[in-house]
């Protein structure tokens, strides 16, 4: 510092002369640099009017400095370069002189120090920014560690630094607008310093970058609408690109003192209108969210949050003024603003829908806005799905040649917001409905493939009501002939969701309660209703899955889809298999529950799977037999459950011996029919007798209804026109049904109640066979007596003429212990053995009914009632000997290609005429009571 210090003014008159001349006054040499320099630094000292003649040569010492640095770098043996090393005590100096004026008097030199070196070094980063040393541009870090490297350049960063904190609690406006000024100039590779500089000021720096920004701004007068072309706005604005340029490059590590100080010039500028700036604070951050992305994504959350009913009054007051024009221009701004907005879209589209809507009569005092503010968001809401659409419709498709289609933020956001779109959409709320809506189908069309399935599986799995399902089928109008292969690909979301626990019962209840109902609509074949319908079928075996689910509303629902559902053509028969099983199950299920509806929907859905092969309708009606005679559901249809309480209650008591189970297990393991070894289970040793359970006390009704509603459906299932002729050319008694299904019925009985017989067992024997066949026949006597609906199912096989032959064991059985029951009776009435009574009029009728007795035989059993039972008894021995001697076989029945049945022609057989001599007197002896009925029991027609 004591060498800058001049003595006299002849000492600072030769020092200036030197300076001048680059000429040494002793020597009348040329100065080298560095004592050239010294010149300089003297003037600088003693010259406060040469300062800026000073500084400006002091430029080239720096030059040297930072060109043989790099030369330094660049040299492939490392050796130092002869001008850059010996400038270090030189650059010492100025950084010592600088220092020292700008802490004695900041006001002063701050200013003109921080503008001096704040443009060396944009200079100095623009002219070596080529060479091969000095790293690209956009590696900041790099760029950073080079020139902070350098001594010239960390001086010249030390310097800025200085002056800036010295003004800093004053007015840093000065050395902020010359860093803006040398970034204009010397960006992107000025870029280190403003990174260096926004790192150790952050808050001044984007407090002060801001300020100065919005000064030039209004020095400029630029208007809102210029801001759609920021080219054209850098142009008239030059600071305004190194603002952006700045806080981009703080934004990385200060973007919350960035959001701050931005919502802190926008609230700044709603209040009582005080100069021009204020009333340009909103264009000008309308100008830097259209310069900058990033800015837009920092303020755009909080932004909204603090958009309260009086900051949006206020917001009007303030643009109240503005031409038409002017207000037309700021609104197409922030549509553009919106639709290029990542960060928060879906935020700012809740809010601009519910500051739109309209004012509710119990809005709180002080929370309603401004009708003008309304107005202006639905205008925005208006503008910004008009502009999404044009962005949508208009975009390129991308191909080999093509440039990929240009994206839209905004959409790119809402894509994550499907669902809470579709629940909003739902809700029906006047305006909002309609343009949330539109926002789907746009964002549907935008996101394809992705989206319109979801879009669709939510509006489904969501909608409660029909008008609210029918904006799901206005929304796949809209995207149907945009997108392709939407309804399968949205029934295939269905099932994944399905297959993953993704959905709750609650919905899955109202997913398939909504597919059926638009699949019931009555619309045209290439309607939704039509397509949705096959979508569905072809994924029948995933919702077949659902038919055994544990919530009976989920099976329901279920249930009720597959039933409006057309099956498929083709179905692989182990998925098939596996419907029926549950389907079947699910039947008896909601008979247990009492669903009629649920009754229902089973029921069509088996109708429907029976019709689908032939084997369908034998698994169907095999596993529909079996379940009925099931233990746990006989007691639907008026059956007893005696065996399995018999069972349940010897139990009971571990403690005690119970020769049950050895007695069962040794009465099945061998058979000793007709052998003395024959073991009839009658009770358990110090218990007595089994007691005889009875149903519990069940409604007549409900039993006739299940009862009714089985027999529908097995003759349903059996039943079909392929088989048949005309319905309306049979006889009324004459039902359509199929003989293959009856057999297929006739079997399953057989092999349940006698799983030990097989099916050739069909000749009738002797009657002193039976003698062999007691244990047998006791069983069957008591399946029958325990299960009513056996004697529906027997009558039911006697329809498929000549599936009752199959049955013969069956009807043997019943027949032989009857006759017993009859032979040992000593009542005088048959009433007083009503259900032997009712069951051998079953029988014969049944045996009518299957043409194996002829119609006179058939018919006797309307006079059980009024005979006695050893009279019974010798009628029911005559119809075993009819039955001995012409034996029910299928032979014996010829088909009526007219009528699409099977008959017997019973004069085949011979004169029945010897079968029917008890008959006659038995009608005889009761002339009295059955006279009327002789005419037809008399002859055989």
């Amino acid at each position: 510092m004591a060498a800058a210090v001049v003595g006299s003014s002849q000492e600072l008159a030769q020092e200036i002369k030197a300076f001048i001349s680059g000429v040494d006054p002793v020597h009348g040499n040329k100065l080298p640099l560095k004592e050239h320099a010294r010149c300089a630094i003297v003037l600088l000292w003693n010259l406060p009017p040469a300062r800026n003649a000073a500084l400006d040569h002091l430029r080239g010492v720096f030059d040297e400095y930072v060109s043989g640095y790099l030369l330094e770098l660049e040299s492939e043996n490392g050796t130092r370069a002869i001008i850059g090393p010996s400038l270090d005590d030189i650059i010492q100096e100025i950084q010592s002189v600088l220092s020292e004026f700008i802490r004695v008097n900041p006001k002063v030199w701050a200013p003109v120090v921080s503008a001096w070196s704040i443009d060396l070094m944009g200079q100095l980063s623009s002219k070596y920014a080529g060479r091969h040393s000095v790293p690209h541009a956009s590696s900041l870090n790099e760029l950073l560690q080079l020139w902070m490297s350098c001594k010239a350049t960390r001086m010249l960063m030390d310097s800025y630094t200085q002056c800036l904190s010295s003004m800093i609690s004053t007015c840093p406006d000065a050395c902020v607008d010359a860093l803006l000024d040398t970034s204009v100039q010397h960006s992107p590779h000025f870029d280190w310093v403003v990174a260096h500089i926004g790192s150790s000021f952050p808050n001044t720096i984007i407090s002060r970058v801001l300020s100065c920004g919005l000064k030039d701004f209004c020095m400029h007068g630029v208007a809102p609408p210029d801001a759609l072309f920021p080219t054209a706005a850098d142009k008239r604005i030059p600071k305004i690109a190194s603002v952006v340029g700045i806080l981009g490059h703080l934004a990385s590590r200060h973007s919350e003192s960035i959001k701050q100080e931005l919502l802190k010039m926008f609230h700044d500028s709603l209040g009582p209108v005080r100069d021009q700036q204020q009333k340009a604070t909103v264009p000008f951050l309308l100008q830097l969210a259209v310069m900058s992305p990033m800015l837009l994504s920092i303020i755009s959350a909080e932004l909204v949050d603090s958009l309260k009913p009086s900051v949006l009054n206020q917001l009007h007051q303030h643009f109240a003024s503005l031409p038409r024009e002017d207000l037309e221009n700021i609104v197409s701004l922030i549509v553009h603003l919106i639709s290029q907005m990542s960060n928060g879209a879906y935020r700012i589209l809740q809010f601009l829908v519910n500051t739109a809507m309209p004012a509710s009569v119990i809005t709180t005092p002080g929370l309603a806005v401004h009708d003008g503010v309304r107005e202006a968001c639905d205008r925005i809401i208006q503008l910004l799905l008009l502009n999404l659409q044009k962005l949508v419709y208009s975009r390129n498709s991308a191909s080999l040649v093509d440039a990929a289609p240009r994206s839209v933020p905004f959409l790119d956001e809402l894509k994550r917001h499907i669902k809470d779109l579709c629940v909003e959409t739902l809700r029906l709320e006047r305006k909002r409905f309609l343009w949330q809506h539109q926002l789907l189908g746009l964002l549907s069309i935008y996101c394809n493939p992705s989206c319109a399935p979801d879009a669709l599986f939510y509006m489904l799995t969501l909608a409660k009501s029909q008008e609210e399902l029918s904006l799901a089928a206005q929304l796949y109008a809209v995207l149907t002939s945009s997108v392709s292969n939407l309804l399968p690909t949205t029934i295939k979301k269905c099932v994944s969701q399905i297959h993953s626990g993704s959905i709750s019962e609650q919905h899955l209840i109202q997913l398939f309660g909504n597919l059926a109902l638009i699949i019931q609509w009555e619309e045209g074949p290439s309607s939704m209703s039509s397509h949705l319908a096959l979508s569905v079928s072809s994924h029948l075996c995933d919702f077949g899955q659902l038919l055994l689910h544990q919530n009976p509303d989920v099976s329901k629902a279920v249930t009720l889809l597959l039933s409006v559902c057309p099956l498929p053509k083709a179905i692989r028969p182990a998925h098939l298999l596996v419907i029926i099983r549950s389907a079947v199950h699910q039947f008896f299920l909601v008979l247990h529950r009492k669903c009629a509806t649920g009754i229902g929907y089973i029921s069509k859905l088996l109708a429907q799977l029976s019709a689908v092969s032939s084997l369908s309708v034998k698994a169907i009606l095999q596993q529909l037999v079996e379940g009925a005679l099931h233990r746990g559901n006989i007691h639907l249809f008026g059956g007893s459950v005696e065996a399995w309480t018999w069972e349940k209650n010897s139990l009971e008591d571990s403690n005690k011996t119970s020769l049950q189970d050895i007695n069962q297990r040794f009465g099945t393991a061998v058979n000793f029919s007709g052998s003395i070894w024959s073991v009839f289970h009658a009770g358990i040793i110090g218990h007595g007798l089994k007691p005889c359970h009875t149903l519990q006390e069940q409604e007549q009704s409900e039993i006739l209804y299940n009862t009714q509603k089985f027999m529908s459906l097995i003759i349903q299932c059996c039943s079909g026109g392929r088989y048949h002729m005309d319905p309306t050319q049979l006889q009324p008694h004459e039902v359509l049904v199929n003989p293959e299904a009856a057999k297929t019925v006739a079997v399953v009985l057989v092999e349940l109640i006698c799983p030990d017989v097989t099916n050739s067992e069909l000749a009738w024997p002797p009657e002193e066979h039976t003698r062999n066949t007691v244990e047998r026949d006791i069983q069957i006597y008591k399946r029958f007596k325990e299960n009513p609906l056996l004697f529906q199912l027997l009558h039911f096989v006697g329809l498929g003429r000549p599936a009752l032959c199959y049955c013969s064991v069956l009807l043997r059985g019943l027949l032989a212990t009857l006759m017993t029951h009859w032979e040992g009776s000593r009542d005088e009435h048959t009433t007083n053995s009503p259900w032997h009574l009712q069951a051998s009029c079953a029988l014969v009728a049944c045996l009518g009914e299957g043409y194996l007795l002829p119609p006179v035989l058939s018919n006797m059993h309307e006079i059980f009632s009024q005979l006695a039972p050893f009279e019974v008894h010798l009628l029911l021995l005559s119809v075993w000997e009819y039955l001995k001697d012409n034996s029910p076989l299928p032979q014996k029945f010829i088909f009526n290609a007219d009528k699409g049945l099977f008959f017997r022609d019973f004069a085949r057989d011979g004169d029945i005429g010897k079968y029917l001599s008890v008959l006659h007197s038995v009608l005889h002896k009761n002339i009295e009571k059955l006279g009327l009925l002789s005419g037809r029991l008399q002859a055989y027609p």
